[in-house]
């Protein structure tokens, strides 16, 4: 059985303006997101700054969630590192407070042969028993998943069950479903390609822009489970404005912006990222506008 099926939200780490996380705004964006139909948390992943967060924050911000979740929906949290050691420590821990699951980025800039990727991810996977995600997203990580290297930890690694793939290259996700024959749970990690990946098996999204818009994500991707293909790809196309301007800076600063643009208060990035340009910041606020989150 799959983690979840439909529209995840990777959440973001809301801030206070001291810098510290702000978990009770926190809590106040799970209700929304649960209220308004997401179904899964994904917490501490990029969207998530997790890479600012200290391993003590970073635990501490997953048990928070699991807690205020309290089973309504999956928790995924985000264990993964480019250090195998740390991955493993992060991922226990996550069990340990709860998790559903955990999603595990390709190493980053020490990178890793396919080889390298198999040993570390099977190390991982080996020390819990709760479901693993891969997550594959080569234009920050700088390391590609091979499809024949995912189809093969997916056979052979009992619970490592499926990735996010956001390579953006829909030849290499058309090629790992049929090197798995399609028994491998696939999430799209592009708000712009939601639909193209669903229709070649894929289960759902882990989204950013179910941060500022989680009923639309949830909608849009159960309209094409219901049948109704037509509209879920409308829905996609009329979305893609969004994506695009919520992806004109490097994540999560125009979706943290967009946050405080509705009024969450979500508070500041941590550096290196930096607030968005004033131009970006306008056509955000004005693709919002249009879409009616404003």
């Amino acid at each position: 059985m799959a983690v979840f099926k439909g529209a995840g939200v990777a959440i973001i780490t809301p801030m206070k303006d001291n810098g510290d996380v702000n978990f009770e705004k926190l809590s106040e964006i799970i209700e929304d997101q649960i209220n308004n139909g997401t179904d899964a948390i994904i917490i501490c992943g990029t969207t998530g700054e997790a890479s600012t967060l200290s391993h003590e924050e970073h635990v501490k911000t997953i048990r928070h969630c699991i807690r205020q979740v309290n089973g309504r929906v999956p928790v995924i949290a985000g264990t993964g590192s480019n250090d195998t050691a740390t991955a493993v420590r992060t991922s226990t821990e996550a069990e340990e407070a709860g998790a559903d699951a955990v999603l595990l980025v390709t190493p980053y800039y020490n990178k890793a042969t396919q080889k390298g990727l198999i040993e570390h991810f099977t190390k991982i996977a080996n020390s819990i028993s709760i479901p693993a995600i891969l997550y594959n997203v080569p234009g920050r990580t700088g390391c590609n998943i091979q499809p024949k290297t995912i189809a093969y930890l997916v056979k052979n690694v009992e619970n490592i069950v499926g990735v996010k793939e956001a390579s953006g290259n829909i030849s290499q996700v058309a090629e790992l479903m049929h090197l798995t024959d399609g028994e491998i749970d696939l999430y799209s990690g592009n708000d712009d390609q939601v639909v193209p990946i669903l229709s070649l098996g894929g289960l759902g999204v882990i989204s950013v822009v179910s941060n500022v818009a989680p009923k639309y994500m949830h909608d849009m991707v159960m309209q094409f489970f219901n049948g109704n293909v037509r509209e879920s790809a409308r829905m996609q196309l009329d979305v893609m404005p969004l994506c695009k301007a919520l992806f004109c800076e490097v994540n999560p600063i125009p979706v943290k912006t967009a946050m405080n643009l509705q009024g969450w208060d979500v508070g500041p990035l941590r550096l290196p990222l930096c607030e968005m340009e004033p131009d970006n910041k306008k056509l955000l606020h004005n693709v919002m506008k249009d879409m009616g989150l404003l």
